[in-house]
């Protein structure tokens, strides 16, 4: 009697794991105060030195969080924004909206009115590290800005849209590609064949060929940074769906917005967070105003799924989600 009760309990036990759900915050409002309110509705306080991680915009990229946006947010937890140089240059006639420089790099982030409000941290600057990875079936380790070790709790603020190469841009692109080095990037975008860049031979099917590869190397390199900051403070994830164009904050001039803003969404777990995004997508439909065709399209192209498949896969998150909305 005893062994089946035992057994009962462990089956209850198991069941109730399977079938547990992360939640996932929405509110519909895009706003200072809304980007505040979902924070706190998370019930995560940032402690510490606190890095806000999100992308300041390619030059003539008109798709951004704007800082007056995240403002409040940054005020709040008394954060700095972090970025790192990108690992691609848009040629001689756009030089002045590269970001592959962290002297341009600067000038572009002025542009863009960051600096007027908070300070901002490019974290590649002057040095990269070397943080673990746990799934190194492509990279075995992930080569991050060398300033991300003055900070311990991350807000990975992210802006939903699409991507080029990854299919979509949300959480788990932004803590992988986003924090890591220039070095880094090239680490990541060859599936661990190139660990120091040379952007001359980069963007060739040589280096990026495994579009799959790539794609499990960015789950890999987002659950290294993860946990880098679980073992601190503790890391956040908040998904911006605005300005929603197939191409992401990186490209210089992305393709035209087709769908309408959507709200906010927050999780104390990126693959939630994710799939949720996706998910909203999947659900729209085509209206003169509203047309999710492109970029899901796109997603398709890209296999963008499996970054989040993967992610799963090796312990990061769950792609079973409940939403919760903020009022």
């Amino acid at each position: 009697m005893k062994k089946s009760i035992v057994l009962v309990a462990l089956m209850l036990v198991a069941s109730a794991a399977a079938f547990a759900q992360s939640k996932v915050y929405l509110t519909r409002e895009i706003s200072p105060e809304s980007l505040v309110r979902i924070y706190k509705a998370l019930g995560v306080p940032a402690k510490g030195r606190v890095a806000v991680k999100m992308s300041t915009g390619e030059g003539s990229n008109p798709n951004y969080l704007k800082p007056e946006l995240v403002r409040d947010l940054v005020l709040e937890v008394d954060g700095t924004i972090v970025e790192c140089n990108t690992a691609y240059g848009n040629g001689p006639a756009d030089k002045d909206d590269d970001r592959n420089t962290s002297e341009n790099h600067w000038k572009v982030i002025e542009r863009h009115g960051f600096t007027k409000y908070f300070p901002v941290d490019i974290m590649d600057e002057y040095d990269e590290i070397r943080i673990p990875v746990k799934d190194q079936t492509h990279i075995k380790y992930d080569i991050v800005g060398g300033h991300m070790a003055n900070y311990d709790f991350m807000i990975a603020l992210n802006h939903f849209k699409g991507h080029p190469m990854g299919g979509y841009g949300g959480a788990l692109k932004n803590l992988s590609i986003g924090c890591a080095s220039q070095n880094g990037k090239a680490y990541i975008h060859s599936a661990g064949k190139m660990e120091k860049l040379d952007m001359g031979r980069l963007w060739t099917s040589e280096f990026i060929g495994n579009q799959d590869g790539f794609l499990e190397s960015m789950a890999a390199a987002a659950q290294g940074v993860v946990n880098y900051f679980q073992k601190q403070e503790g890391i956040i994830y908040i998904s911006v769906m605005n300005n929603m164009s197939i191409d992401c904050d990186c490209v210089d001039h992305p393709a035209p917005v087709k769908l309408e803003d959507y709200g906010i969404l927050a999780s104390t777990d990126p693959v939630a967070l994710d799939q949720a995004c996706i998910d909203i997508i999947n659900q729209q439909k085509v209206t003169a105003k509203n047309d999710p065709t492109d970029l899901l399209r796109r997603i398709d192209r890209q296999h963008g799924i499996h970054t989040i498949e993967h992610a799963e896969k090796i312990g990061l998150g769950s792609r079973e989600y409940e939403i919760v909305e903020v009022k």
